[in-house]
């Protein structure tokens, strides 16, 4: 147990020391190192360990091949991984038969497997070494420091590589020269509404209580949204330490981590991490002999969206309904127990010990002039690298899409960029050279978000977009307000009635005049945000509504109501292969004597025929 910083500061030196050795095999062993990332471990990495292993055992390994897991390495769409010391080379796609090659070649033969490599698809290049990779040449890990470098469940770890510096220099300062210090760092809210971070914990310091808290929102809910699992999967000491400052500088002694329960890795990691700090005195009652006492507390949630809005948060740590309040007051003021609370999200906590360990200079020299730093996002949809990316803020659209995300998959057209989840908005091809940052993206009609960009191309429908989020939005309204209840559930209506075909051009009028009653009337952000991605879509892609409406088409061929399945006469090969996988019999003929036909009143329009069919036999018509 550390009863001073200065007993911390001698240990961590060692802690750098091991892991180092760790990073590049000067220590004389050779390592190979797993992701650890939801994705990956879905993906098998426990079999690599386990073939590795066996390899290992079988030679008499054991003391000179190490195997290390560690978090997400980020680019999600290529693991597993694994990451071979000395020599830093990286294998993507790694499956259980491929171990043998990488442990006999290169372990011990050094030679490089090279179809395991990573090949860039825009030259072609082979990529031996994660750094050469294009998908990270334009990152910057701030709140993702130390992810896919230490090992999450090992304290020590996150200790030798920066873990509580921030939290030791924070204790030497007063409260108020913390609060500063963000203040001038220009950190905002990383969870969708930019709220300056340093303002809010200020009014929480400023208020008057025997008690404050300060709360962790864990309750990541966006569609195709994973920032905040990963940082607390992968680095949670980091999130702890920010809480620990936050509460250093506002008076609190509890924090709170309200994290969703379809996180289970999370929740386990976080609870393994606060266990293993009380356990060196790192939290608890006199942190360091400062005089500063902290606890952490870990609460799940139950998977509503709506407790993402963060009086609907606190509601739900108290055990009452998930539903928001009207504000004033705000949490700062009145919040847990109507005590002063602060709500930061993962990625913000996550932020303030990089400030405070490397200093203002070294956070303000990333970003724009209104929005300072780096932030996370979830790039995903039709882009050849899907995965876990920190950039500056100030890096354009072109750039997150094309240099990092690798461009559009199958070399076809880009279409837009949904940004910030349901209550963002879609951007288009004229939108791609604008900056990345929190005030350009609401100037062109979308948000930030908490960091969701879903990539899409000229096989998706907006039509069929606008309806999936606003289906989302309606299953997760709270319905405590009737704009929000009432007003989704109409839009969602006008949306069936166009895709299916019998839509009107006076379903334009009324889906603004829903969305605007929504956006004014709601009581919180889910409802005033609703009709964001139908606006957009309309604003951008209003030919697509009339084509659905005029012409009973869908352009994409995405809505079913709208399409259906023919047979090409002159390519039938009648190798019966499409009536062999229809769930619903409906295609017709005889095997090797008669063209196939297509029922189209019986066909459920599934699409498994197309896939079926070797011939390219079968379109949309």
């Amino acid at each position: 147990m550390y009863a001073t910083s200065e007993e911390l500061k001698r240990d961590v030196q060692k802690f750098a020391d091991e892991l180092h050795g760790k990073f590049d095999g000067s220590d004389g062993k050779k390592y190979m190192v797993l992701c650890g990332g939801t994705g990956c471990m879905a993906g098998g990495t426990n079999d690599l360990r386990a073939a590795a292993q066996k390899l290992i055992d079988k030679e008499n390994m054991q003391e000179h091949i190490v195997i290390r897991q560690v978090g997400c390495f980020g680019l999600c769409s290529e693991g597993p991984f694994i990451r071979v010391y000395p020599g830093d080379v990286l294998y993507r796609l790694v499956k259980p038969e491929d171990i043998r090659d990488i442990f006999y070649d290169h372990l011990m033969g050094g030679e490089v497997v090279e179809r395991l490599v990573y090949v860039d698809p825009a030259t072609g290049d082979k990529c031996e070494h994660m750094a050469d990779i294009p998908f990270y040449k334009k990152q910057k890990r701030i709140a993702l420091h130390g992810c896919g470098v230490i090992d999450p469940n090992k304290i020590e770890e996150a200790l030798g590589y920066g873990g509580f510096q921030g939290l030791m220099n924070a204790l030497t300062m007063k409260p108020q020269e913390v609060i500063d210090m963000i203040l001038a760092s220009g950190l905002r809210g990383k969870g969708g509404g930019g709220f300056p971070t340093g303002r809010k914990w200020q009014f929480a310091h400023d208020q008057v209580s025997d008690e404050k808290y300060v709360v962790c929102n864990g309750d990541e809910g966006d569609p195709g949204a994973f920032m905040d699992r990963s940082v607390l999967e992968d680095n949670p000491l980091a999130v702890v330490e920010g809480m620990a400052i936050a509460g250093y500088a506002i008076g609190a002694q509890d924090g709170y981590f309200y994290i969703r329960a379809e996180y289970p890795t999370a929740v386990e990691r976080v609870n393994a991490i606060i266990k293993q700090a009380e356990e060196l005195g790192l939290l608890g009652d006199n942190i360091l002999g400062s005089g500063f006492s902290f606890r952490a507390h870990v609460r799940l949630g139950a998977g509503a969206f709506v407790c993402g809005e963060e009086t609907a948060l606190l509601n739900s740590i108290m055990g009452k309904r998930g539903m928001p309040r009207p504000r004033p007051p705000f949490p700062a003021v009145s919040g847990l127990w109507d005590k002063p609370t602060i709500v930061n999200n993962v990625e913000t906590l996550a932020t303030v010990p990089y400030i405070l360990r490397e200093g203002l200079e070294n956070f303000t020299c990333y970003g724009t002039e209104r929005s300072k730093g780096t932030k996370v996002f979830c790039l995903g949809g039709k882009v050849n690298n899907v995965g876990l990316v920190e950039i500056p803020m100030g890096v354009t659209l072109r750039e997150l899409i094309y240099d990092i995300g690798g461009g559009i998959q199958g070399g076809k057209q880009f279409k837009a960029i949904q940004t910030g989840g349901p209550s963002g908005g879609c951007l288009t091809e004229e939108d791609l050279d604008t900056p990345i940052d929190f005030d350009n993206m609401v100037e062109k009609g979308s948000m930030m978000g908490s960091g969701g960009a879903i990539v899409m191309d000229e096989d998706n429908c907006m039509v069929d977009v606008a309806k999936f989020y606003m289906g989302f939005i309606c299953d997760e309204s709270c319905g405590k307000c009737s704009p929000c209840r009432i007003g989704t559930k109409r839009m969602i209506e006008i949306l069936d009635r166009i895709t299916s075909g019998t839509g009107t051009h006076k379903d334009f009028d009324e889906l603004e005049a829903l969305g605007e009653a929504c956006k004014t009337n709601s009581l919180c952000a889910l409802g005033q945000t609703a009709a964001n991605p139908i606006l957009s879509t309309i604003a951008h892609f209003k030919d697509e509504y009339i084509a659905h409406i005029d012409e009973q088409q869908c352009p994409a061929g995405v809505c079913k109501d709208l399409i259906n399945y023919i047979i090409d006469p002159d390519k039938c090969r009648k190798c019966s292969a499409c009536a062999r996988v229809c769930p619903v019999f409906a295609i017709e003929g005889k095997a090797g004597k008669t063209v196939f036909t297509i029922d189209t009143e019986k066909c459920i329009k599934c699409g498994t025929c197309v896939s079926a069919c070797r011939f390219d036999a079968i379109y949309k018509g």
